[in-house]
């Protein structure tokens, strides 16, 4: 098994890439469904089970799942909404409210294992924004109902991007086994301390400047949220309006966003596993103009809980560059760091985001870079 950082596994347009890093340098090691839509990609770090997401338009989306390092994959049955579950058009719905059409699975989302002491439980955020549990090790998947029947759910759960709400964002608390986060487009963020038997809003101090009222409690648009595994308490986020930090778990959230940019707007955003006072964000020129900031990539990382920024530019291209990195498109294992564009290219850092080397330019778009963790 790859130590942790050594090993790329790329959720790409045309299937699951992995890459290994030996001899110095990177080489691509693998590629599995070929052809397929590989939506998000991870290695669970209890048993070292392959996952992969996809999404195959016409067949709809499919679980992979593989214990042996990638040689063989099975398909284990994925989630399904149960009947009677409804969704509401924010847009169109009448006055009263009324569902328009009954829940179907669109989009796999991100997989997330639990905690450690609970090692055959797997979440899953989907569109139409549910969440699944799996007690099983993925046999069986169950909509948890408490997140689903939000009372926010019904007016305040639309579409960021997509048709529908999203659940791309699952944070597992590492020292409690009954907390857990999660970041839905457009909701906001949710907090459960009882094991999903009920949910608080997490969304104090954020703005969302498309609404009406930008300090509404509910729907926000966390592109992505990441916590800090030393201190659970600090999370990071970035948001369609900005960066924030939060140290309190949640309860209060501060803008970080540099008023004059570069680290403002973009999709992802990686957090420091021991400094809590550190993040990576690859950022984007707004939300109007989502391509690289004048022409050239730049990688922004804080070492001081979102003071200061320091923008980092060595090895990424400065001229003719349009690439914007998805929301799980940035990972971070001690001082590597790696991610993936939307046109294809990839990149490495061995130095904590301060210089780094172009690992292809000839990959399919890429929706999904992490490191195999064991």
């Amino acid at each position: 098994m790859a130590k942790t950082g050594s090993r790329l596994l790329l959720g790409t347009r045309k299937g699951l890439i992995t890459l290994e890093h030996e001899d110095r340098r990177w080489r691509v090691t693998g590629h599995h469904h070929p052809g397929l839509s590989i939506s998000y990609a991870f290695q669970d770090p209890r048993a070292g089970t392959l996952w992969a997401c996809s999404e195959t338009g016409h067949w709809g989306t499919k679980l992979f799942r593989s214990t042996d390092n990638g040689a063989t994959w099975d398909q284990p049955p994925g989630p399904k909404y149960p009947e009677g579950a409804v969704v509401y058009d924010t847009w169109n719905a009448g006055p009263d409210g009324t569902p328009t059409k009954p829940a179907t699975l669109k989009y796999l989302w991100v997989m997330t294992p639990g905690h450690a002491s609970r090692p055959q439980t797997l979440f899953l955020g989907t569109e139409p924004g549910g969440l699944f549990r799996s007690e099983d090790g993925g046999e069986n998947w169950e909509l948890v109902p408490t997140l689903w029947n939000h009372p926010s759910r019904e007016k305040s759960w639309f579409g960021g991007g997509r048709d529908e709400p999203g659940i791309h964002s699952i944070a597992v608390d590492p020292h409690d086994p009954d907390r857990m986060l999660v970041g839905i487009s457009c909701a906001g963020v949710f907090e459960t301390t009882n094991d999903g038997e009920s949910w608080s809003g997490r969304n104090q101090g954020l703005r969302a400047d498309f609404l009406p009222d930008p300090a509404a409690e509910y729907g926000h648009d966390p592109h992505f949220m990441a916590m800090c595994g030393a201190d659970p308490n600090v999370l990071w986020q970035q948001n369609h309006c900005g960066i924030f930090r939060t140290a309190d778990g949640g309860r209060q959230w501060k803008d970080v966003s540099q008023p004059e940019g570069p680290a403002r707007f973009g999709f992802p955003i990686a957090a420091d596993e021991q400094d809590p006072n550190v993040a990576w964000v690859v950022p984007a020129v707004s939300d109007e103009k989502r391509m690289a900031i004048e022409g050239g990539l730049c990688v922004c990382r804080t070492d001081d809980a979102g003071d200061r920024w320091t923008t980092f530019r060595a090895g990424l291209p400065q001229e003719n560059c349009f690439d914007i990195v998805f929301r799980h498109g940035l990972d971070v294992a001690g001082d590597r760091l790696a991610f993936g564009s939307t046109t294809g290219n990839v990149y490495a850092s061995s130095d904590r985001g301060e210089n780094w080397e172009c690992l292809g330019t000839g990959f399919p778009p890429v929706y999904s870079v992490r490191f195999a963790r064991e």
